[in-house]
């Protein structure tokens, strides 16, 4: 961690909401006029798109059902462990974009599913920002949670993240309910043993939980709304948090634990920005101390 250059880390699985988590963290920035660095988790796939399809055919052929997009040997783990380090000692760091769409690729003049170059982030900013799949993984050959100083978990329960899943899939990008199912199974092994564990490494948890009935996510019609849900949010360090201005300003919330609130799911970005604008000025803080 660097109390000069502070990095902020967001993780979740695909189709978590972690880009909903994006534009919070963007409102807070705009608002405290906070000017940050970012850097995506997609950057860090080891294939592009087409690559990708070539080798996760090869792996089939080889009997592997479950090669995906969340182990290392489809990531540069060890690039983005530098990059982290290289930020909170220089205040830079090298990446690049994934091009995702015909928009992005008007914008970074690379073709849809492929990467831009590498370059270098600017050397003025506040503070480094990621979000993506593994801004807290930790294997036996890299240890990213450490280097980052803030770190949010956004994790729905597991059969809710299944219909955002297959929601986004069918709508955005014409998969069959089928293939949909194929690629849950085929990710399976990786999201128990590269995903999870990272909620035990941040600092706070964000995880929404349907109030309507989700038992079978694959002929659900509709993802569940906000008004549907509720959010659990639990710290990892309660020590300093103060609880009884959260549940007043969170209506309808509650402590269901010593380090966790319960709010209602429409509340999620409130709950945010109570919660983190303090700690996001606290960070910048202490950075503007040491000048």
């Amino acid at each position: 961690m660097s109390r000069k250059h502070p990095i902020i880390s967001i993780t979740g699985s695909s189709g978590a909401g972690t880009t909903s988590v994006k534009k919070t963290f963007e409102q807070i920035f705009f608002r405290e006029k906070v000017n940050a660095a970012y850097i995506e988790g997609d950057a860090f796939h080891r294939y592009d798109r087409a690559e990708m399809r070539t080798q996760m055919a090869k792996e089939a052929d080889r009997g592997n059902r479950h090669f995906s997009h969340f182990s290392p040997e489809t990531n540069l783990f060890e690039e983005l462990e530098r990059a982290f380090r290289d930020y909170g000692e220089t205040g830079t760091a090298t990446t690049r974009h994934y091009v995702h769409d015909a928009e992005e690729s008007a914008l970074h003049g690379a073709a849809p599913g492929t990467f831009t170059e590498w370059k270098r982030l600017p050397e003025s900013s506040d503070l480094l920002f990621y979000e993506g799949l593994h801004g807290a993984v930790v294997t036996d050959k890299v240890n990213v949670a450490r280097y980052a100083d803030l770190k949010i978990g956004v994790v729905p329960v597991i059969n809710l993240e299944w219909i955002q899943k297959l929601h986004r899939d069918r709508s955005a990008r014409g998969y069959s309910t089928e293939a949909v199912t194929d690629t849950v199974l085929r990710r399976m092994p990786d999201y128990i043993h590269y995903i999870c564990p990272q909620f035990s490494e941040t600092d706070i948890n964000f995880q929404r939980v349907p109030t309507v009935d989700t038992s079978n996510p694959f002929i659900a019609r509709w993802i569940p709304t906000p008004d549907e849900s509720m959010v659990v949010i639990r710290f990892k360090n309660p020590r300093g948090i103060d609880f009884p201005y959260l549940l007043s300003m969170l209506p309808q919330s509650w402590m269901s634990r010593a380090n966790s609130i319960v709010c209602p799911g429409a509340k999620l970005d409130l709950a945010m920005q109570l919660i983190l604008t303090p700690l996001i000025m606290q960070l910048i803080e202490r950075k503007r101390n040491l000048k």
